[in-house]
């Protein structure tokens, strides 16, 4: 039967395999370094294990998805990391936070982080370790939580209007009450509350006892959230006076990234415009 005249249903179920297939690439790259197990793939997608395998295979063909012989844990392949390597240059957060976080690490000596928004929920895109002898692994590159858990999350959170605040809080609420007990909506809100009162979020050991973490947003040129930048550090190292040393570090390095942001939008509204006008001689 010729390509054109297939049924409808099988267009709609190709594009079904397309979006199931994609969808289980972006939580494959969230597991990063850890890698994830097959029993995991199945449980976070909701897919039986059939379908769950068949659709990794063809991500391992296509060189976006490799498995480990050994641990048989799945993760990114080398298609994936050309790829990214590519859209860095148009989507280049990292690469313009990668000095404001080497500076922070060595000014502090504690560990400083990017994160970026995915839905509602925060990805830590990136972490530079600090110098002192004893920190807090509570945060790793790859590691995601609910907006308004963590710093950096929360920090996000803030930043947005209310109304997508609470659309979020309502969506990620079961896994709040599952995963995160000590987080409730409520405490959620007043910590979004105290957040844009300070300028800066500040995560007091509510995910491990000993593990606090300081965090602002990156905002772009129109005022939406681009990510955040975050110190995490044990707590003896939080205290009152120095949470307000390190809030004005982070909110120095923002301000510098928000500015590499903006010359970044600029210089691609200029490129387009300049297509445009060739396109339209």
């Amino acid at each position: 039967m010729p390509v054109a005249s297939l049924p409808l249903r099988n267009d709609i179920t190709g594009s079904q395999s397309v979006d199931r297939a994609l969808a289980l690439l972006s939580m494959v790259g969230r597991h990063a370094e850890r890698g994830m197990t097959l029993t995991d793939a199945v449980e976070k997608s909701g897919l039986n294990k059939p379908t769950c395998r068949r659709l990794l295979l063809a991500l391992i063909r296509a060189g976006l998805v490799e498995q480990d012989e050994e641990s048989r844990r799945y993760y990114l392949g080398e298609e994936a990391y050309v790829l990214g390597s590519l859209s860095s240059r148009r989507f280049g957060l990292l690469q313009l936070s990668m000095e404001s976080l080497l500076r922070l690490s060595k000014k502090t000596e504690d560990s400083s982080f990017l994160s970026v928004r995915r839905d509602t929920y925060s990805v830590c895109l990136y972490r530079e370790e600090g110098t002192y002898p004893v920190r807090t692994h509570a945060l790793q590159a790859g590691f995601e939580h609910p907006l308004g858990v963590g710093a950096g999350s929360l920090a996000m959170l803030a930043a947005l209007p209310d109304e997508d605040i609470e659309a979020i809080l309502a969506a990620n609420a079961a896994v709040l009450a599952e995963k995160y007990p000590m987080l409730p909506p409520e405490r959620i809100r007043l910590d979004v509350a105290l957040t844009r009162q300070k300028g800066f979020a500040l995560n007091p050991g509510r995910i491990f006892a000993n593990s606090w973490g300081i965090g602002v947003a990156l905002r772009t040129p129109e005022g939406g959230v681009a990510g955040a930048l975050s110190i995490a550090a044990i707590d003896s190292r939080m205290q009152d006076a120095r949470q307000v040393e390190l809030a004005a570090s982070l909110l120095q390095e923002a301000r510098l990234v928000e500015g590499k942001l903006a010359q970044m939008f600029a210089a691609r509204r200029s490129g387009n415009r300049t297509m445009e006008r060739r396109a339209a001689r």
